[in-house]
């Protein structure tokens, strides 16, 4: 008997899909319970934990079980990205494929990230280049997990002024995004008290990421606006009025961490905040275009037949 069935399901295909973005999300969480409790380097080389064992050891402390706790976490998300190619892979959703072999191969290159990150002892630039990598694979397995639920890629469902300020609003959230790294890279919390930073004013770039906040939050009124007044699908107005509810809580959670001096809580629910605004984001992105048994926007409409 084959271990394996022949061909998966799209329910099983989504279920896996949705493990894997719910397991990216949480990833992010525990590297920033990692940095905010100054563990970074509680396992100071790579791939071992120590120069002698690849495992913590009870002379690391708490520290070195936060760190090795976190380097584990990369071994479930590897089960998550091989059984997500696996149920892809034997299915007939051809067009997932890539997508998912993505997601996998992102897998080994966070963990190279990340070893290089700990090797160059925290340095804020690999610190931030790590975070992107999981921001991306977020972005990733949420456009993989909504596509997995619908039968097929259609074509888009709003013309090209609309997709051309979808596609602002993507490229401005990965602005704030970038920002938001050399924000932390510049500010108190290194993962590590040793950590050096990036030497730029932190006040500056502060506020300059602030800027970027309102241009992301101002394009996104006007995609809902132009959305509302040209009636536009329902699936692209719920994605943008969704996303904007997104951004506005983290508007408000980053004022606050500002103002009350960056406590450890905030910051930790700021992070959390990054990861539902590029999955939203994300949504956003892949709601443009409808599945694929939905009519072209440019298709053509087949004339009526004249009663006889």
């Amino acid at each position: 008997m084959p271990v394996l069935p022949v061909s998966f399901s799209p329910t099983t295909i989504s279920r896996v899909a949705l493990a894997n973005v719910l397991a990216h999300g949480a990833i992010v969480l525990t590297g920033g319970v990692v940095r905010l409790t100054g563990s970074g380097l509680g396992c100071p080389t790579w791939p071992r934990c120590t120069t002698e064992s690849f495992v913590t050891t009870p002379e690391m402390g708490i520290h070195g079980v936060v760190e090795f706790g976190n380097r584990l976490l990369t071994f479930v998300l590897a089960v998550l990205a091989i059984a997500l190619v696996v149920v892809v892979v034997r299915s007939r959703r051809r067009d997932l494929r890539p997508w998912a072999v993505a997601a996998f191969l992102g897998i080994p290159a966070q963990g190279i990230v990340g070893g290089i990150t700990v090797l160059t002892g925290l340095n804020p630039w690999t610190v931030a280049a790590h975070f992107l990598v999981s921001m991306g694979l977020v972005a990733l397995t949420t456009v993989l997990w909504l596509r997995s639920r619908e039968p097929g890629v259609g074509e888009p469902l709003l013309g090209r002024p609309f997709r051309l300020l979808v596609g602002a609003i993507a490229a401005v959230t990965a602005l704030v995004l970038v920002m938001g790294t050399v924000v932390t890279g510049s500010g108190p919390h290194s993962g590590d008290p040793e950590a050096g930073r990036t030497g730029l004013d932190a006040e500056l770039v502060s506020h300059l990421h602030a800027d970027a906040v309102f241009l992301l939050v101002g394009l996104t009124v006007a995609l809902l606006v132009a959305l509302y007044a040209t009636d536009s699908p329902g699936r692209v107005r719920r994605a943008a009025r969704d996303l904007l509810v997104v951004q506005l809580a983290q508007g408000v959670v980053g004022y606050v961490q500002y103002f009350t001096d960056l406590p450890i809580l905030l910051v930790l629910l700021h992070m959390l905040g990054a990861v539902l605004i590029t999955a939203y984001t994300a949504r956003l992105v892949w709601s443009v275009r409808g599945p694929a048994s939905e009519r072209p926007l440019t298709a053509p409409v087949e004339p009526a037949v004249a009663a006889r």
